[in-house]
């Protein structure tokens, strides 16, 4: 039987506002294991960083709470453990590399400070120890320079290394889990696939898990084994980088992968999903997808689907396929 590293089980997360109850992430479930990407797709607003943030226990408060569900790590249910033992999982073994670098890095603090507060967090090395380290990490993530680069601070660096630095810090403890939150948004093209070879490379030093939430089915592609479509706070569908991009299922997958722009039809204007994704206070009833669904019948609006899975590496969540 196959040992997973990451195990989530119908995990909900629900905000409490005045507005009435937002289900954020309502049942996800996933696997992830040892040295294994997973991608996790879908519009914005659709769950993909509130489910990032519960895993690590991160949602915020107090609007924000865990309802249901679990998060085994290791066999260890992390929604179990107290808040300083949460301290020590973050950072050590689970670390999160966030999509805008500068709402990641403190301005006042420079580089070396930020690269050594986070390994003495979890290392009981002398500062200077720490320090070498830290230069070392940014030698390790391909920043020249990484002596005078420690003593700068974050408005002195360009948006690549800026992302660097972030990626740097979420390596520094050799996780074993790696959760990268669309981390390539701010770059352009030519770093965004430095930085892409950059997180390969570390995966396969490392051997490190990786949960990598984007917009983008390039680096999907690129990037992950398997992907998971989300859709108002649930998954939709789950399958094999190869079986979503040659036979989608869900019609929400097909429609996001219709989304993508091809080259030779630069003259045909881009294909867009109708409507916006459902406010999460005020989802409707059945299928969530239904009220934008090309494919959608009269029982859609009624009965709300389960993800079921069809083969060993392929589940969908539409009445389609009951």
């Amino acid at each position: 039987m196959e040992q997973y590293l990451l195990q989530v089980e119908g995990l909900k997360t629900y905000f409490f506002t005045q507005r009435g109850i937002m289900k954020a992430v309502d049942g996800v479930s996933f696997r992830l294991s040892q040295g294994e990407t997973l991608g996790l797709v879908g519009e914005s607003g659709c769950g993909k960083s509130v489910t990032a943030l519960s895993i690590l226990r991160l949602v915020p408060r107090p609007a924000g709470k865990i309802v249901e569900g679990k998060v085994i790590f290791e066999g260890e249910d992390l929604l179990r453990k107290s808040e300083k033992e949460m301290r020590m999982v973050r950072g050590r073994k689970i670390s999160m590399i966030l999509q805008d670098p500068m709402s990641a890095l403190n301005p006042v603090f420079s580089i070396g400070d930020q690269l050594v507060e986070a390994i003495a967090a979890h290392q009981k090395d002398n500062r200077q120890t720490r320090w070498d380290r830290s230069k070392e990490i940014l030698r390790r993530v391909r920043i020249p320079s990484p002596e005078v680069r420690m003593g700068q601070y974050p408005h002195q660096l360009s948006g690549g290394t800026r992302q660097r630095v972030v990626g740097a810090i979420a390596v520094s403890c050799e996780p074993k889990l790696l959760i990268a939150d669309e981390p390539t948004t701010s770059l352009d093209l030519t770093i965004q696939a430095q930085y892409l070879a950059l997180l390969n490379e570390i995966q396969t030093q490392t051997k490190a898990a990786m949960l990598f939430i984007t917009h983008d089915f390039g680096i999907v592609a690129n990037m992950c084994q398997r992907v998971a479509v989300m859709y108002a706070g649930k998954i939709v569908e789950m399958a094999s980088v190869r079986e979503l991009f040659d036979h989608p299922l869900h019609p929400y997958s097909v429609a996001l992968m219709k989304s993508v722009p091809k080259m030779e039809d630069e003259a045909k204007r881009p294909y867009c999903i109708k409507g916006s994704p459902p406010s999460l206070d005020n989802l409707p009833r059945g299928c969530s997808f239904a009220p934008r669904c090309e494919s959608a019948r009269d029982r859609c609006g009624e009965l709300a689907p389960s993800l079921r899975q069809l083969d060993m590496d392929h589940s969908v969540s539409c009445l389609l396929y009951d």
